[in-house]
């Protein structure tokens, strides 16, 4: 009987202090690469006059950031080159995610800063100006190996990137991405 009841409090008392895995103390901190495609469309508006023009981009880039259960913070940088218009992104973007075994739905936004755009068709510099973007993508998140593979789908709008003479534009880029993050 003792043996019983000293067994049975034994296995209460692990079971008791015994938790699952806190996955809400692990910070993944990871680097990664961005490459896409898509379209950019410049709005431009002179007055009463609009008008719209239709290009393909590519984007190339890096990642760095924090990775946690539900939330995910990172520093982004990307080459948006386009038939007419080349330029420089950095932005800070958080997402939130869905907390599912293998793939993780998530949606983000992030704010940044457009910088050494150049307009190929008119050779001429842009200035530096303000850059938005949502992102809506699903992570393959493999436990036995330290890479995460992201397919995401982002718009980005960048307001006013060319104001002179009273004629504005405004760029509005989509793509389709890849990310391929390693986990430090």
């Amino acid at each position: 009987m003792k043996l019983k009841s000293t067994c049975a409090l034994t296995i209460a008392g692990v079971l008791g202090m015994a938790q699952g895995a806190n996955a809400g103390t692990v910070i993944d901190i990871y680097g990664g690469t961005v490459v896409g495609m898509g379209g950019q469309t410049i709005h431009v508006e002179n007055g009463d006059f609009s008008k719209d023009k239709n290009y393909s981009t590519q984007t190339f880039g890096a990642v760095f950031g924090v990775d946690i259960p539900l939330l995910r913070a990172e520093a982004e940088y990307n080459y948006i080159n386009a038939d007419n218009l080349s330029m420089n992104l950095a932005a800070v973007n958080g997402y939130v995610k869905m907390p599912t075994p293998l793939i993780k739905p998530y949606i983000g936004a992030g704010v940044g800063i457009v910088f050494n755009a150049d307009d190929k068709k008119l050779n001429t510099d842009i200035d530096s100006t303000a850059a938005y973007q949502a992102m809506l993508g699903a992570t393959l998140d493999l436990p036995i190996l330290p890479v995460k593979f992201d397919a995401e789908l982002r718009g980005l709008y960048i307001p006013n990137i060319v104001d002179m003479h009273g004629i504005s534009a405004d760029v509005y880029n989509y793509d389709v991405r890849v990310k391929l993050r390693y986990v430090f």
